[in-house]
């Protein structure tokens, strides 16, 4: 049974920082490609950041240079460092792994206030 868990959302001021952790168990982690998505109300869900098996990175415009993405293979589990955070960049985080098949973490709310 594949589960991605995360965990690390929160309440946070603009200008803070958050780090998320995505634990994974039930897949051969280090062949998965993992990612970030995130969710605003009243929004589509939108690609946050994502790292490929060979630890390639690629990051929405609107995160880079503020969001690292970054995975521990040995732990089976993908890290997002959210640093300078802005009120717009609150959402629901989901954690993504992607291979021949894709699976979804259920998701940790991250709210900044203003």
């Amino acid at each position: 049974q594949v589960q991605l868990v995360e965990s690390g959302g929160g309440l946070v001021q603009a200008g803070g920082s958050l780090r998320l952790s995505c634990a994974a168990s039930g897949i051969i982690f280090n062949i998965y490609a993992m990612g970030w998505y995130r969710q605003a109300p009243g929004k589509q869900r939108e690609l946050v950041a994502r790292i490929t098996n060979g630890g390639s990175t690629i990051y929405a415009d609107s995160v880079k240079g503020r969001f690292t993405i970054s995975k521990d293979n040995a732990k089976n589990t993908v890290y997002l460092q959210m640093n300078s955070l802005k009120p717009e960049d609150t959402a629901v985080y989901y954690c993504n792994a992607r291979f021949t098949n894709e699976y979804w973490g259920r998701g940790t709310q991250v709210t900044v206030s203003s």
